[in-house]
């Protein structure tokens, strides 16, 4: 089964038309990159795919289930991690996992248990419990994927999730997604740094003025010595 199957979607704003009949899918398991310039249609996208947007035409399921027909079905399938820190900033780590795990219905004593595993998986115990404001970029970062992790969904989509890293913080970052990917999470990945998709990415495809310009196996972007940039830069005519 794919975990995604987006077949002729399309989403407009009033006459004007962000994405336009795209079709494609990810495979259960897979790591793909969804690349495109900004304003290309990948965060109108994505908003349709977590039921943040409303779709104009076309169908998305997520693990089979529609949705719009099957919204509560398909968000518990989906954890989502921003691009911009969008939590409380005085909250500790460990109360922000607690609503997010109450939010999704998990009982009290499961919820313990998983935010503990999750903590521990992304080394941020000793982070539990002070307010997040106190915390470093890259501990920001790790909290954004527990907490897209905590209802053990399915299908991790990470919209930026390096973005503001150093070096030494990415390759750590990519570490734990990579260990995640292992385990079975399938993920869909946007980034503007392209040497980042190239390392983690099975499949790769990237949308260009709310059109699909080119997908397929990372082997057909990287092909005959060229790197992703090189080739991402060919297919937006630069």
């Amino acid at each position: 089964m794919d975990a995604l199957e987006i077949s002729h979607f399309t989403k407009k704003y009033n006459d004007c038309s962000a994405v336009r009949n795209i079709s494609f899918s990810v495979r259960e398991g897979e790591f793909f990159g969804f690349l495109g310039p900004n304003g290309a249609g990948k965060t109108t996208t994505i908003n349709c795919i977590t039921g943040i947007g409303r779709i104009t035409g076309g169908a998305i399921r997520v693990f089979g289930f529609d949705v719009v027909r099957d919204y509560r079905e398909a968000r518990k399938c989906i954890g989502i991690s921003f691009q911009e820190f969008n939590f409380d900033i005085f909250a500790t780590a460990e109360s922000v996992l607690h609503y997010i795990a109450g939010y999704y219905g998990i009982p009290y004593r499961e919820r313990r248990k998983r935010i503990f595993a999750i903590l521990e998986t992304l080394d941020l115990i000793p982070h539990a419990r002070k307010e997040l404001r106190t915390l470093s970029g890259g501990l920001k970062r790790r909290m954004m994927l527990a907490r897209a992790m905590i209802h053990d969904p399915k299908f991790l989509i990470l919209d930026e999730p390096t973005a503001g890293l150093d070096v030494e913080l990415r390759h750590d970052l990519w570490r734990y997604l990579r260990e995640i990917n292992r385990a079975g999470k399938t993920i869909l990945l946007t980034s503007h740094y392209l040497e980042e998709v190239e390392i983690l990415c099975n499949r790769i495809a990237i949308i260009n003025k709310g059109e699909i310009a080119a997908i397929g196996d990372k082997s057909n972007f990287v092909s005959d010595g060229k790197n992703l940039e090189k080739t991402y830069l060919e297919i937006m005519g630069n």
